[in-house]
């Protein structure tokens, strides 16, 4: 990991998802060196006395936190849209990750799944979307590694060494079935990609081939099947209003009930730059 990247940014509400989400950086920032920052959006045209009260209040939680869980914790309150700033910060401060909570409710800072992806999908920073607090304090045991026929499959392999290094995770790499051979074909060159990496830097792998359907459906079933911690999607290049409108296939995987942590790589994210892990 680069020197200059030691920060995961913790989205801040003020509600209980944002603590779990909290949880979940706490439990990857001890594990890789990182300091936290919790960020809180408000609106443009808000006051200066309420601007004030928000942040006295977001400076007493980063406070108690970095007591309770023994690890930096700042603070940073910012003025504009949720879907823009959030981005925009991360990319400034050039952080490592993004772990933001989501949940059913709207509101200005209530994320739900289709929100999130409007949030992920401007930033060159990926993002860890979670729901519940983490089960435990101890590594991502088992990460969920989809791999279909888009070239942006590649993308986020990097993502992957990187847990397998620090987390000591098995990745598990699922493809879905198809009798189209071109489909096949692009399918399978994403497939030996992976596995090259994957084995040129000792990633513990297992490869599994789920039932034609809905691969995003059939990657949820497959996560919730072996009690997976982690599922790791690269986003839609170039996404469109109807995505958001239609649900992209990582919007369903975001918003799963299973409640599943869903790791959201950007093509050309810049964390954990694939060079630096790609030969051991």
């Amino acid at each position: 990991m680069e020197e200059n990247q030691k920060l995961i940014i913790v989205p801040w509400d003020f509600t209980h998802v944002a603590e779990n989400a909290l949880a979940h950086a706490v439990k990857i920032g001890k594990m890789v060196g990182n300091s936290i920052c919790l960020l809180h959006i408000v609106d443009p045209n808000v006051s200066v006395r309420a601007a004030g009260e928000k942040k006295a209040a977001l400076q007493h939680i980063s406070d108690t936190s970095r007591i309770k869980y023994n690890i930096p914790v700042s603070c940073e309150i910012l003025k504009g849209s949720i879907f823009s700033a959030i981005a925009e910060f991360a990319n400034k401060k050039e952080a490592n990750l993004v772990v933001m909570g989501t949940h059913g409710m709207k509101g200005m800072q209530k994320l739900t799944g289709s929100w999130a992806l409007k949030v992920i999908v401007k930033s060159k920073i990926p993002f860890i979307v979670i729901q519940d607090p983490p089960s435990d304090q101890g590594r991502y045991h088992n990460i969920v590694f989809p791999v279909d026929f888009r070239v942006e499959s590649k993308e986020k392999i990097g993502m992957a060494i990187f847990m397998g290094k620090y987390f000591d995770s098995k990745i598990h790499v699922i493809k879905p079935a198809t009798t189209d051979k071109s489909l096949l074909k692009a399918t399978n060159i994403n497939l030996n990609f992976a596995i090259k990496y994957l084995t040129q830097n000792n990633i513990e792998y297992q490869i599994h081939e789920v039932p034609r359907g809905n691969f995003a459906q059939q990657t949820i079933d497959f996560a919730l099947k072996i009690n997976a911690d982690l599922i790791l999607v690269v986003t839609t290049k170039n996404i469109t209003a109807i995505d958001y409108v239609l649900g992209a296939s990582e919007q369903a995987i975001i918003a799963n009930s299973s409640k599943i942590p869903v790791c959201c790589v950007n093509p050309k994210a810049s964390f954990a730059k694939v060079g630096q892990f790609m030969y051991g």
